[in-house]
Order: C-alpha cells, then structure tokens, then sequence
C-alpha cells in the first residue's frame, strides 16, 4: 500500500517538487491532501492530476473556484487556516510535509503532532518561533520529524549511527547569497531584482530574500538548536558559494564528517519522504571533478547583521524569536514593494522587538498574540500590509 501523505504548501517550491518525488514513486506514496495559499489555479491543476482526498486553499476568496472545479471529481474541498488545521486529525494520511512559508506552518504542525502525524518538516519558522513548545510535544508523543531542509537533512544524515554525546559542532553552510562579495556600501542600495538573484538555488521571493540578508542562516541555526539538542555555542554557519557540502557535523575526536549533493531539493524531500532510507534517482549525480575547488569562509556579520539574530534570540529565549519572524514576514514584504530599504529590513526587526513585550514562557496562544501585535507595529512601522496568517 502506498504511504499516504499531506502537502500543506503543494504549489510553492518545495511543495511541487514533493509531487515530483511522489509521481516517480507512485507505488511508495500517495498524496492524500494537497493544500495552498493562494493559488488556486495551480491546485486546481495538482489536483486533477494526483487526485487526493481533499484539497485546501487558505485564500476563502477562492474558495468558490476550487469546489466548482474538482467537486464533479469527488474531490473534497475546504478554505481557510482553521480548515488547513482541522485537517491534521484526518485518518486517511500518516506523514506530513510541512512546506508553508512563515509563521503559517505553526498551528497545522502543532495539530499534526497532536494527531500522531509524521513530520516531513521544510518551514524552518516553525521551530523558530516556537521551538521550546515545538520540541516539548515531541517529547510527548511517537512522532518523529525528519527535516527537509538541505542543511538540516544534511546534519540528520550525518548524525545517523553517531552517539549525540560525541558531537562537537554543527557547521551549517551558507551560499552566501547574490551580495556575498558586495561592500557594505554597495549593499545599502541594492534592489528587489537584485536581491531575488540567488546564484544556487530557485526557491520563493521570501525565502529567497531571507538568503539575501542572511537571516535564513539565523533561522537555520535556531532550527538546529532544536531539531538536534545542540547548544547555540556549538552551532556555527561558514559560507560555501558552490552549496556541495550541504552542511557538517564536528565530532570530539577531531573527525568532520560532511553530506555532499548537487543543490536539488529533491534529494532531502526524497530521503524524508522514505524515513531516512535512500530512494533511487534519475538526476545526474554529483561529480566532483567538476569542480575546481571547494572554498569556505566565515560570513560577515556587520555586512549581514541579520546573522546576529540568531544568538540573540537563543540567549533570551521566550518570545523573541517570534517577534523577529513576525517583523520579517512584514519588513520583506515591504522591501519588495520598494516601501524600505534593503538595510531596513534589519531595523524594522530591531524596533519591532523594542516594542513588543517579552514574555519569558510563552503558551501557544501566547506565540499568536504576539505574532499578531509584532506584524501590526511593523506594518505600521514600514506602511505595507501583508495577510494575517
């Protein structure tokens, strides 16, 4: 029987290359729930073609045009956040891939825990904004997360056989994104054409964005505080332009070990979706005698200050991690409307974070309310309004 599997986030990047492991697997998995924010056209599409259970659209203005669409295919439909979270106590799927940008990964994730779900986990924020929640449940229940995300799976796989005793560091690689040669100076002034450049990867405008200014990489590392019960103090970033070695774990006897692949998420979605086993590929593997050399460096933190962000929120904890997501969700928006600068996308963080209480042990509903009152200062702060979700 296949493995059945929900896809919140079926038509983004990591979302629709999930599919594309799928429809290579037909006999291993099964897409039981499709499950998008906006796009209704392209889930209209997906769901023609894998024919799930049910499929989702967060935007109820579009609802309208799912249910006349795949209603004469018996395909169920439902709108909304809290149909996207009722959904996580379905019987008929056993693992998640949760592939939502943003704070919107939270809830779904929280439920699909409750419910005994596996988690195929790509939304990085969903750990970041409520990791000492996230991980409490964790403990909790039988549920396992395997990350998606290519650093992540990449310490996953290293760790594979070790005693967790003997971990040193983790070392998680950073490309360094389109302004890694760039002045501060020259910085200042780059636009949204610009910074949307990645020189590896194709991924969304947000997290495409959050790799321009190193806050990916902040969010990476207070992922990996939680995912691998590491402390902040031995979680360090490096910068590799060439994203080969997709990250490396130190050991206490000196010994380095590293994952290397071509940068394709279909390898990382591919390894989680098989519970950590290895499934074949059809891609063209890595060779490494096509490249020349493979260089590291240590980022620069006054050049990208967002990178700081990561040791800051780990020491105070609480809330604040939270806060920074929730003015970065608002401050990127805003700098692709051209309403900020590029360098204000760090300062509409830091006056968000001035402004919105701490709260040391927050509760779930603790983290949505203040995930709703930090959007509100920064849209007010930046003039750009972005969906509460």
């Amino acid at each position: 029987m296949p493995h059945n599997i929900a896809i919140l986030g079926s038509t983004g990047s990591i979302g629709t290359q999930t599919l594309d492991v799928i429809s290579r697997f037909p006999e291993r998995f099964k897409a039981t729930v499709l499950a998008a924010g906006s796009n209704v056209e392209q889930l209209i599409e997906q769901a023609v073609k894998f024919r799930p259970s049910l499929a989702i659209i967060a935007d109820e203005s579009k609802y309208a045009r799912l249910r006349e669409a795949l209603s004469p295919l018996g395909i169920e439909t439902a709108a909304g956040s809290a149909a996207l979270a009722d959904a996580m106590e379905r019987p008929d799927f056993d693992t998640v891939v949760t592939a939502t940008v943003g704070y919107s990964g939270l809830l779904p994730t929280v439920r699909a825990i409750r419910a005994g779900k596996q988690i195929a986990l790509a939304n990085k924020e969903t750990l970041v904004v409520a990791g000492e929640l996230v991980t409490r449940l964790l403990r909790e229940s039988p549920v396992r997360v395997i990350p998606v995300d290519s650093e992540h799976s990449a310490i996953y796989q290293c760790l594979v056989g070790e005693d967790p005793a003997t971990v040193e560091k983790l070392i998680i690689t950073a490309s360094g994104g389109p302004f890694r040669s760039f002045s501060k100076e020259q910085i200042e002034s780059v636009t949204p054409s610009q910074a949307l450049r990645h020189p590896r990867w194709n991924m969304g405008a947000k997290i495409t964005i959050d790799s321009a200014t190193m806050l990916n990489k902040a969010f990476e590392i207070i992922e990996a505080r939680w995912l691998f019960d590491v402390t902040p103090d031995r979680i360090e970033a490096v910068v590799h332009p060439q994203s080969i070695v997709h990250s490396m774990v130190e050991f206490i006897d000196g010994a380095v070990k590293a994952q290397l692949g071509i940068p394709d998420m279909r390898l990382p979605i591919r390894y989680a979706l098989g519970d950590a086993s290895r499934l074949p590929s059809s891609e063209r593997p890595l060779s490494l005698t096509d490249y020349a050399q493979l260089t590291f460096e240590k980022p620069d933190p006054e050049k990208f200050p967002c990178l700081k962000l990561a040791p800051y929120a780990l020491n105070r904890g609480g809330n604040a991690a939270c806060i920074i997501n929730a003015a970065n969700e608002v401050a990127v928006r805003a700098f692709l409307d051209e309403k900020i600068s590029f360098p204000e996308i760090y300062g509409t963080i830091m006056r968000t974070l001035d402004a919105i209480p701490f709260i040391q042990s927050p509760t779930l509903d603790d983290y949505v309310e203040t995930h709703s009152a930090a959007i509100t200062f920064a849209e007010q702060l930046t003039g750009c309004k972005i969906p509460l979700r």
